[in-house]
């Protein structure tokens, strides 16, 4: 694991990050933990493992076994309308040359798991902005409903477009469930799994205890401290979202990983066969994030068309953070940082490659 090693230390230097906390976990023991650089820049305060950091996107893999885990249950089907659950989505609009024009097809519940319903990534789109000045604890299914009022940018199943399907399948879990989506993660993932530190919906009186978060600034091409400590992607004090408000650290996520890794804990072994089975179509592949992977349900996944591509699954946040999975070899990631807009975000995937060929040796 030296070369590993070597490669996290020097991670800073290449990508700006102030600091970074990897674990890997092979065939369900810690085989190799590593720290390097700082927690907090300016305190020159170490990472330790025990930090508490925004999850971003990384937080939309909890959310899709949440939603998995209401699929177990029988309360949906994949292919079911969202709008017999969300009426609201019935009878969408598609912007087309600055023209709202009837959707061609409805957005069906898979589309939420797999990035093609054609929703955008605007928190802060009219209809929203509009719910928030007059609401603005914005519970989560009430902001979501507004959602409904904006036009889709594309006919549901026809294009991969990141975007808020994630925190749509936040509400519809709330639906689905009779909870509010934060409690119901808790009560059905964290709990159960340990994970102490670990919540989607933070009260402001514990956001101190979040590590300090960092930007990239591109003039001293290092860390720029972002200020206060936040919970993003909150759109207000009831706002939990799916897509990017988990806020963890690497001892709790690992737990979860590992509980995808081995199956028949928080989903069933065939419930995570159909969520890393790649979805995309020869039309959505075209605008998917990446040609080396598939995608399936909520998760980057061995592509259907390169059998001897990757085989691992999971996916990363914007501030840096990584969770990988590979249940043939037998290992899960987990590596934390905590600074946006990274030059090169790709630097993080290498760890993927450099631990395989370590345990080729």
């Amino acid at each position: 694991m030296k070369e590993l090693a070597q490669y996290l230390d020097v991670l800073p230097s290449l990508g700006g990050w102030p600091g970074n906390d990897c674990l890997i976990m092979l065939h369900g023991e810690p085989v190799f933990r590593h720290q390097s650089g700082f927690a907090d820049l300016e305190a020159k305060a170490p990472m330790t493992g025990r930090e508490r950091v925004n999850l971003y996107s990384c937080s939309k893999i909890a959310t899709c076994t949440a939603a998995l885990q209401l699929f177990e249950k029988g309360l949906y089907k994949l292919d079911d309308p969202l709008a017999d659950y969300m009426p609201e989505f019935a009878d969408m609009k598609v912007l087309e040359d600055g023209v709202a024009r009837p959707a061609k097809e409805p957005i069906r519940i898979w589309h939420l798991f797999t990035m093609t319903a054609g929703f955008s990534y605007d928190l802060n789109s009219p209809s929203l902005a509009a719910y928030r000045a007059k609401n603005p604890a914005c519970p989560t299914r009430e902001f979501i409903r507004h959602l409904a009022a904006d036009p889709l940018l594309f006919d549901p199943g026809t294009r991969w477009n990141y975007s808020l399907c994630h925190d749509v399948l936040a509400a519809f879990v709330e639906i689905l469930s009779g909870q509010l989506f934060a409690d119901y993660t808790r009560d059905h993932i964290f709990a159960p799994l340990g994970m102490a530190n670990t919540t989607f919906l933070m009260p402001d009186s514990e956001l101190g205890t979040i590590a300090p978060q960092y930007r990239f600034n591109p003039d001293t091409k290092g860390p720029l401290p972002c200020g206060p400590a936040i919970q993003p992607y909150k759109a207000g004090a009831e706002y939990a979202s799916g897509g990017a408000g988990c806020i963890s650290t690497c001892d709790d996520y690992i737990k979860f990983l590992e509980a995808l890794r081995i199956g028949d804990i928080v989903l069933k072994k065939e419930t995570i066969d159909l969520m890393t089975t790649d979805r995309l179509t020869e039309q959505t592949r075209s605008t998917a994030w990446n040609p080396e992977y598939g995608y399936g349900l909520g998760v980057r996944c061995k592509s259907a068309i390169l059998p001897d591509g990757p085989g691992d699954f999971g996916w990363g946040g914007a501030a840096g953070s990584l969770s990988v999975i590979d249940r043939e070899s037998g290992f899960t990631i987990m590596l934390v940082q905590h600074m946006l807009g990274a030059p090169d975000p790709t630097l993080r995937w290498k760890l993927v490659p450099l631990l395989r060929k370590t345990l080729a040796k």
